[in-house]
């Protein structure tokens, strides 16, 4: 099970007390916010691109939507998100509980500005059950991303910490 993958990767660095585990669904940004008592924009989704026969992916703000010219202009290809069933095979996750911890080595993790206006914020852990509470410095180091990246819109001037 993809938690499983999650919580011994955590485990392995002595943070498996970070993974909350509910009761309800959180598997879309509306129920993650309402299971966890946030508002949704500090739900860390992570949405899965295809990049040549791996994943790319880019952990956004739960309020911040792809800007598609932006996105080229970064990574210099046109923002195709995976099938149901690439998530599966590229990122180790199903649809629900995506997030960029335990996936592929190839996987390419980038965040989105979108997250520095939160002090807290809450990316799935591997299930449509599950999150992980992260500072945004917590989430780069846990995530191995390659670095940080502005490919979204929507959010701008919606400041809060």
């Amino acid at each position: 099970m993809s938690i499983e993958r999650v919580r011994a990767y955590f485990r392995a660095q002595d943070a498996e007390h970070l993974i909350h585990e509910f009761p309800v669904s959180s598997a879309t940004v509306e129920l993650a916010a309402k299971a966890v008592g946030v508002e949704p924009a500090r739900i860390a989704k992570t949405l899965s691109f295809k990049k040549e026969d791996h994943a790319l992916l880019v952990v956004a703000a739960g309020d911040a939507k792809v800007d598609n010219r932006k996105f080229k202009d970064t990574f210099g290809l046109k923002a195709k998100m995976l099938t149901p069933e690439e998530v599966v095979a590229l990122t180790n996750h199903a649809i629900g509980g995506v997030c960029p911890f335990a996936v592929p080595e190839n996987a390419e993790i980038y965040l989105d500005i979108s997250l520095k206006r939160f002090d807290k914020i809450y990316p799935a852990a591997g299930s449509a059950n599950s999150c992980v509470e992260l500072t945004c410095p917590e989430l780069e180091h846990y995530a191995a991303a390659k670095g940080w990246a502005d490919v979204c819109k929507g959010w701008e001037g919606d400041f809060v910490s």
